[in-house]
């Protein structure tokens, strides 16, 4: 076996791999060697079948197990060799693969990019600052009124009073098509909060300055889209009696309401609170903290990158950035993106950054554990009530599902892993301070 440099330019790498015929027919020998204990063909017994008849018989369909074995082989001795790491899986082509035949040298071309060489990082170099606020009483207070307006109920206005955004009315609906009521379309008694968008678009603007007593008709069209296609896209006219209207009313801030949020007390509530809070807060500055980890990362290091990756994540970046702005269109069935060099800066900020974590995390033995992997797909999975077991099994069953889970939390571990040897600084400021340092991080 022979493997022949034909290409090294930059990152750019490209081989040529030569597997002799004699060296594939003793592999195909050696299949069938192994194989031969096993094997019972009428009139030998088990295990006793002659070569030849087994190579007759077996021969060709074992010599493609044995080509493909000997290319990867060859393919793994050398980057065991030369310490090479592909970027992204090497492209082997097979030289004369139509008219190649039996008996001939098997000739593969193997070209791919390499990893470049990661500079080392001093971590105690690097300075940064834990922005930390504390959950003071007008957060915690402002935290409980959103509680006490979620946990509101409606209590009738007073008589003639016109239904506005905000009001519930209760009313009783028929609701018809051609003049023909369908299924599913009336109902008597039904509390409907205006402005919530829990009917059809245009139903509730129209109960909009309804008062009790009155008959509305209202017109609207259901969405082409709609879940029941026989609806789908038509006109519908619904038949409806406001029988009363409701204005909303916020609940005590009271012990009763701690109990409806699981806690003891009013006290006991408020103490549970400000630890989410500051569990938020914590979160968020930790965001702020990591990004100007990142920042001066990529200042201090510099080296080659494979113009194959930076092209993969240009497109990317490009591809998500297209649908963020055309978040209507869930499909790929659009025109090419054109890729500007913004994105391509962009890109090569990422791939840099990439290679550096992945490099520290490699020579650290940062590992994500099974438990930490468990922990993300039950996150990921109550995103689909009712079907958790089968996300389990798509998880399982597919590699890239599971490098997408599995990346963000090794990326973090090595982000810890650095700030533990940074020197970090806690600064105290405010929950609007910290709110525009966030907000900071989107405009960056």
């Amino acid at each position: 076996m022979q493997v022949t440099e034909t290409l090294n330019e930059g990152l750019k790498r490209a081989y040529t791999i030569t597997v002799t015929a004699a060296e594939l027919d003793a592999k195909v020998e050696e299949k069938l060697v192994e194989a031969q204990p096993e094997i019972e063909i009428k009139g030998f017994r088990k295990g006793k079948v002659p070569m030849p008849i087994l190579r007759k018989q077996f021969g060709q369909r074992l010599l493609g197990d044995a080509m493909q074995e000997a290319i990867d082989g060859a393919m793994r001795d050398h980057f065991e060799a030369t310490g090479d790491r592909p970027a992204l899986q090497p492209e082997v082509k097979m030289q004369n693969g139509e008219t190649w035949k039996e008996g001939m040298d098997v000739v593969v071309d193997m070209t791919y990019e390499a990893l470049p060489e990661i500079p080392e990082v001093d971590a105690a170099a690097i300075t940064l600052e834990r922005l930390v606020v504390k959950a003071d009483d007008a957060a915690i207070e402002e935290a409980l009124a959103d509680l006490a307006k979620s946990a509101q109920d409606f209590e009738d206005r007073r008589k003639g009073t016109k239904a506005k955004d905000g009001d519930q009315v209760v009313i009783d609906f028929k609701g018809s098509v051609d003049g023909e009521a369908f299924e599913g379309g009336a109902a008597e008694d039904y509390p409907l909060v205006l402005g919530s968008g829990s009917f059809i678009p245009g139903f509730e603007d129209q109960l909009v300055g309804a008062k009790a007593g009155d008959e509305v008709e209202v017109k609207v069209t259901f969405p082409a889209e709609y879940g029941a296609k026989h609806l789908a896209g038509k006109d519908a006219v619904f038949a409806c009696t406001v029988k009363a209207v409701k204005g909303p009313k916020a609940a005590e801030i009271d012990d009763e309401l701690a109990k409806k949020f699981g806690a003891e007390s009013l006290e006991d509530l408020r103490k549970q609170i400000a630890q989410r809070l500051e569990e938020e807060y914590k979160g968020a500055a930790r965001a702020v903290m990591k990004r100007k980890l990142l920042d001066q990362l990529d200042g201090m290091v510099s080296f080659e990158l494979p113009p194959s990756l930076v092209e993969a994540e240009a497109n990317q970046i490009a591809h998500q950035l297209w649908h963020e702005e055309n978040p209507d269109h869930h499909g790929h069935d659009h025109d090419a993106i054109s890729v500007t060099d913004e994105h391509k800066t962009l890109a090569n900020r990422r791939v840099r950054l990439g290679l550096l974590l992945a490099e520290l995390g490699r020579k650290n033995e940062i590992e994500v554990t099974d438990a930490e992997m468990t922990q993300a797909v039950l996150a990921q999975a109550r995103n689909y009530p009712g079907q958790e077991r089968a996300f389990f099994e798509f998880v399982q069953q597919n590699a890239e599902m599971q490098q997408q889970l599995r990346a963000p939390i090794f990326e973090d571990k090595v982000v810890d892993h650095i700030v533990e040897k940074a020197s970090v600084t806690e600064k105290e400021v405010s929950k609007d301070d910290l709110k525009t340092a966030v907000e900071a991080l989107d405009e960056a």
